[in-house]
């Protein structure tokens, strides 16, 4: 039993990092009310953790390839416990905002060392077993997060959510630092990180966002949204021509050129954005204007992270045998019209209007998510490996915090009516017209352009460091 320390504390910091993406969703109208905090706040409280995520998860394993995964997972660990408590004690939106901000940097560095580590701990039959643990960590974590969201926000309030990780952090710290996670040290990457790419990146990621999300009150023509769109642009350009010059970049460009590769990584930004972004919406609407408790809220979305479980655990093993394009495809597919069957929520609908979209949708993330990584590992050659995982992992991220920032927009512009359930219906019926669409636009991209890979990086879904300094290879989950 020993053997499965490193594991038990491993899984518990990846716990922990990801309920923290669904948690808030369900705590949001009672943070709003106690901060007196307005809709744009409410959304950065949701988005900036992700898109702090999205901005560092390739740098922060440039920084495991040189310092170590387990220095590095230490340092994200304390990180985010320190961040979760200044949530608990947030006195102002501001102060939550930030704090968000610092858990995204402690749970990059935490998600970026993961796999590392349970690779050095595990060889053989331990380590297929071991992924296969981790893996149906993340799943529980994306099925429990709304529904401990809603229970402790009912029982203790909604700063509870956040005081939650500290037993949870300082557990796995303990078992960290003891005798049970003594891995191999692996050997080091030479070479200085690309920080002018990480930097452009991160203004990159940072400025769109932040122009998205400042249209719905602004409006398009704004200052306050034309100058970051503009930064955002120029950052992007500048992110290129540093990396097609310097020697080891983040993202080596030329991998854009396989179009399976692009597919991919454009269908997980797409998947994100289609599948969970709406759901911070979805959550205010069952509350504010049906009237939920936090609890109910979270039970009424939880059957779409419970399915995707039941349906990746019951497919996982099967999927291989057909090209993993269809899966993937068919996956996203069914994401778009179970996203679609949302759009029946009408100003007279109850909590029920939500079930069979919610049903559908997670039928479409278990058979999409589990192949996803595996698949775009390998169509790239193996020494890419791991740059290719940070690279996707940092596309569904993104994915995620652009489709809060759109989707809000979408909101805000369309929610008008006598009544708070007809506004929430009028903003709803496009946000969720939107993500089918591209839930469906993201399917067929993916069938058309992605291919069965022809390396062996399928077979070995776990890659090590790449020369170019690239992070870990990560498995894929369901929560995000």
């Amino acid at each position: 039993m020993r053997k499965w320390i490193p594991l038990a504390a491993i899984c518990l910091g990846a716990f922990m990092l990801l309920v923290d993406v669904s948690i808030v969703n369900v705590a949001l109208p009672k943070m709003s009310a106690d901060l007196n905090s307005s809709f744009t706040s409410l959304q950065w409280v949701v988005d900036i953790y992700a898109l702090t995520l999205a901005a560092l998860l390739m740098v922060c394993g440039s920084f495991g390839d040189r310092l170590g995964h387990r220095r590095l997972y230490l340092c994200g660990l304390v990180l985010f416990a320190a961040a979760s408590l200044v949530c608990a004690l947030a006195p102002d939106a501001a102060t939550l905002i930030t704090a968000r901000a610092a858990q995204g940097v402690g749970g990059a560095t935490m998600m970026t060392s993961t796999t590392a580590l349970i690779a050095g701990a595990y060889q053989g039959r331990d380590r297929g077993a071991a992924f296969g643990v981790w893996g149906a960590v993340n799943g529980a974590a994306a099925a429990i997060g709304p529904v401990l969201g809603g229970l402790l926000t009912d029982q203790f309030g909604w700063r509870s959510i956040f005081l939650v990780n500290l037993p949870i952090a300082a557990v796995a710290l303990a078992m960290t630092l003891g005798k049970g996670l003594r891995l191999p040290r692996p050997h080091a990457v030479e070479g200085r990180v690309d920080a002018a790419g990480a930097l452009a990146f991160t203004v990159f990621a940072a400025a769109l966002t932040y122009g998205l999300i400042e249209s719905g009150s602004h409006g398009w023509g704004s200052t306050v949204v034309q100058v970051p769109l503009s930064g955002a642009a120029a950052a992007l350009i500048v992110f290129a021509v540093v990396e097609l010059r310097v020697r080891r970049p983040l993202l080596d460009l030329s991998l854009l050129r396989n179009r399976s590769f692009t597919g991919l990584l454009v269908g997980g930004l797409l998947m994100n954005a289609a599948a969970f972004a709406e759901l911070t919406y979805t959550s205010l609407w069952l509350q504010q204007a049906l009237g939920l408790s936090p609890l109910d809220a979270g039970l009424a979305v939880s059957p779409m992270a419970a399915t995707a479980f039941v349906v990746a655990l019951g497919t996982g093993r099967s999927l291989h045998r057909f090209p993993p394009q269809l899966p993937i495809g068919v996956g996203l597919l069914f994401i778009g019209t179970g996203t679609l069957l949302l759009t029946a929520v009408s100003a007279t609908s109850g909590w029920s209007a939500l079930l069979p979209g919610m049903l559908v949708t997670g039928v479409g993330v278990g058979l999409s998510t589990p192949t996803l990584m595996a698949t775009a590992l390998g169509s790239v050659a193996p020494q890419r490996a791991g740059m290719a995982s940070g690279a996707l992992n940092t596309s569904r991220q993104l994915g995620y915090a652009l489709g809060i920032a759109v989707l809000g927009t979408i909101f805000q512009q369309h929610a008008h009516g006598h009544s708070a359930r007809a506004a929430f219906a009028a903003g709803l019926h496009p946000v969720f017209l939107t993500a089918g669409v591209t839930g469906l636009v993201a399917g067929v991209l993916v069938l058309t352009a992605v291919r069965r890979p022809h390396t062996t990086a399928l077979a070995h879904p776990v890659a090590t460091s790449s020369a170019a300094g690239a992070p870990a290879g990560q498995a894929d989950n369901i929560a995000r």
